[in-house]
């Protein structure tokens, strides 16, 4: 089977049977060159368009449908971060300050760290002032008896807590009774 040559309109350049535009002048040729011709109507496409959509959203109904459960249905929950503050157990006040369980490493929220030359009774009379501001727990440290603290400071705490996002949970309490009060870790 031979290529039968077909002139190009415009440029009289030879191309061959099949070819759809002119390879010399760009001209597009004319006959029926294509695989298959173009769709005269819309009509068809459309319907078939429409089927396939009918037929997707009752598919995704009946699955719906077969796995609902309505025992399961109870939402998830999912932490992005941050911490949810945790209500402390009612305590009753007393005029005594709070100590730190011995040997117990925890977490607390440090009010105001006085250096030991001030003395203790500065110490404890700022414990005072933070428990009239509404704060409990509130205690003084001696910050050499305990490694993560700085030695030479008479630390006024607030709180035993177990991890640092329940004392963190705690924090906006504390800045009540002391704008510089801070999150920080206890270890004998």
């Amino acid at each position: 089977m031979t290529a039968q040559i077909v002139l190009c309109p415009r440029c009289e350049t030879p191309t061959s049977r099949g070819q759809e535009y002119c390879l010399e002048c760009g001209v597009r040729l004319q006959g029926s060159s294509r695989v298959e011709r173009p769709p005269r109507s819309t009509r068809g496409v459309r319907l078939r368009a429409i089927s396939l959509a009918l037929i997707a959203a009752s598919g995704a109904s009946v699955a719906v449908w077969a796995t609902w459960d309505e025992a399961a249905a109870t939402p998830i929950v999912t932490a992005l971060g941050g911490s949810i503050p945790v209500e402390q157990p009612a305590i009753e006040r007393s005029s005594s300050l709070a100590n730190w369980p011995q040997g117990r490493e925890g977490w607390t929220i440090v009010l105001v760290s006085s250096p030991k030359v001030d003395g203790r009774d500065r110490a404890v009379a700022l414990a005072q002032s933070a428990r009239e501001k509404g704060l409990d727990q509130v205690g003084v440290l001696d910050s050499a008896r305990y490694a993560s603290l700085r030695p030479g400071y008479w630390v006024v705490f607030q709180g035993v807590y177990e991890s640092q996002a329940e004392a963190t949970g705690s924090l906006r309490e504390a800045r009540a009774g002391s704008k510089s009060a801070r999150v920080q870790a206890i270890n004998p």
